[in-house]
């Protein structure tokens, strides 16, 4: 009998392995960082392989903590981040060069190329997004230009790409022995290779890109009741599950929160935060820095879109105030160092370390701690990153009430850092509207699970999950509204001072 649905949340920072119940409790967990390479500043990748290692450990740890046998599993869900992209031999499964993860900058160049060569308008009408160093397509372009043979590899069918959804996916379904080369269509949404109109790769971003449409996996929908392939026996599951869920990580967040109608949204936090507002079938095109994207797919073309903002570093700054500057030991004891100073001091930190992006979109800015003066000490420089998260976000509001003409009355919000009490409490002060914080916090990895579990039938509609959604905490704003103007106004000083630094 199926028990249990299994989710694979494969992060920035590292993978886990979650497996949830019919009520959608948390039954078991596992997790493993991976290492971040920094070959140059501005430089961001990871071992593809490494991934793929920790993913069977956290498999392995998650089934074996909680004595669960592979056959009470109905199905698997993956959600990943997303425009990290990943090329490897198709007949080898070994990687042709590590991933290069969506923060990287290092194709700066080419985005300015495609705006000289007129793809600044053509961009956001075919795909949604803007040009920027942020996703896929100029990421490919780099890899063909500086890897000798890889474009003829991939014509001949030797090469094969993806995001690291489409990695995982071909491994757990046997790899060169007949894995599954697939994706689906939030993530493809993801590339600037796909037209949000036609929900399929675009021949004319693929022919820019020099990109061969056979090195591209198959658009499926999120929640697949057809699968997309079944685990194998070699597989870390050890026998055949059904894997019929798939989501970038946000997008899943966006469904684990249950945002199913027009006009919910949430926050994620993480290494980035990401704010997702669902727009239902509709594409609203941005005027203010936001992207249009695919929020999830029930079926065959069966779109729900979704407007974006997506932040570069948030809960990043905060380990790079632990493994760069060596000021904290643990994410974990920046609540109570924030709390031992009334304020931040003056000092405001702008983390733009791999460039801005929503609402400002400006990859020549770089971060910045502004505002200091002897009085300040470490504690300040703590809270004032912690404050940055809740700047930066609303930020993203104030843009999204902008594009759809209406307040936003409430923010989910979802993801580690949602644990920290001071930040919680401050981000709903500097928005002026409640945060509501979910009994799982683990929403990404909910969402993906929901996917698979509606594909097998384990749940039968998204009505039995809102019911299973049940809210923890909500935080109410304090502030005056003349406390949050000027703060806010403070804080985009600030960031104007970053902009444009390398250019």
């Amino acid at each position: 009998m199926h028990k249990y649905v299994a989710a694979i949340d494969q992060g920035t920072t590292g993978t886990r392995c979650l497996i949830f119940n019919k009520r959608s409790d948390i039954i078991s967990s596992a997790y493993q960082e991976h290492e971040q390479i920094y070959p140059f500043p501005g430089w961001v990748e990871h071992n593809p392989s490494e991934i793929w290692r920790k993913t069977t450990q956290v498999v392995h740890q998650a089934l074996s903590s909680s004595n669960i046998a592979p056959e009470e599993i109905t199905g698997i869900g993956v959600a990943n981040q997303r425009e990290t992209v990943v090329v490897w031999n198709r007949k080898t499964g070994i990687p042709i060069h590590n991933a290069i993860v969506w923060q990287c900058t290092r194709t700066t160049d080419i985005c300015e190329k495609m705006e000289k060569d007129g793809l600044g308008a053509v961009v956001p009408r075919k795909t949604g997004l803007l040009l920027a160093t942020y996703f896929s397509g100029p990421k490919i372009k780099w890899l063909f230009d500086n890897i000798s043979g890889l474009q003829e590899k991939g014509k001949r069918g030797d090469a094969i790409l993806g995001n690291m959804d489409t990695w995982l996916i071909w491994n757990l379904t046997g790899g060169p022995e007949g894995g599954v080369h697939v994706t689906d269509y939030t993530n493809a949404s993801r590339t600037m290779l796909m037209n949000l109109e036609t929900l399929d790769w675009d021949d004319e971003m693929l022919g820019y890109f020099g990109i061969p449409r056979q090195m591209l996996p198959q658009i499926r929908p999120s929640s697949d009741k057809n699968f997309y392939g079944k685990t194998t026996t070699d597989s870390p599951f050890r026998t055949q599950i059904p894997i019929c869920g798939d989501l970038g990580d946000q997008e899943a967040a966006l469904f684990g929160q249950c945002c199913f109608s027009p006009g919910e949204g949430k926050n994620t936090y993480g290494t980035g935060n990401f704010l997702l507002l669902n727009t239902g079938p509709t594409i609203i095109r941005s005027k203010k820095g936001l992207l249009s994207t695919v929020a999830y797919a029930l079926g065959e073309h069966k779109i729900n879109y979704a407007l974006e903002g997506s932040i570069a570093v948030t809960g990043g700054a905060i380990q790079w105030l632990r493994d760069n500057l060596c000021l904290i030991n643990d994410a974990a004891e920046t609540e109570k160092i924030a709390l031992s100073v009334e304020n931040s001091g003056g000092v405001y930190f702008v983390p733009a370390f791999s460039g801005l992006f929503a609402p400002y979109w400006d990859m020549y800015a770089r971060g910045a701690i502004l505002g200091l003066t002897r009085y300040v000490k470490r504690a300040h420089i703590v809270r004032a990153a912690l404050e940055a998260i809740a700047f930066q976000t609303k930020d993203v509001l104030e843009a999204m009430i902008q594009d759809i003409g209406s307040p936003i009355e409430l923010l989910k919000v979802d993801g580690g850092p949602t644990d920290n009490e001071f930040l919680m409490q401050f981000q709903a002060d500097i928005l002026g509207i409640p945060v509501i914080k979910p009994q799982v916090k683990e929403s990404t990895s909910l969402g993906a699970a929901y996917a698979a579990g509606l594909a097998t039938g384990f749940w039968e509609s998204s009505e039995e999950l809102k019911k299973n959604w049940r809210a923890e905490k909500i935080y109410e704003s304090t502030w005056e509204i003349s406390k949050r103007e000027e703060q806010y106004k403070t804080w985009k000083k600030a960031v104007e001072k970053t902009m444009a630094w390398v250019k």
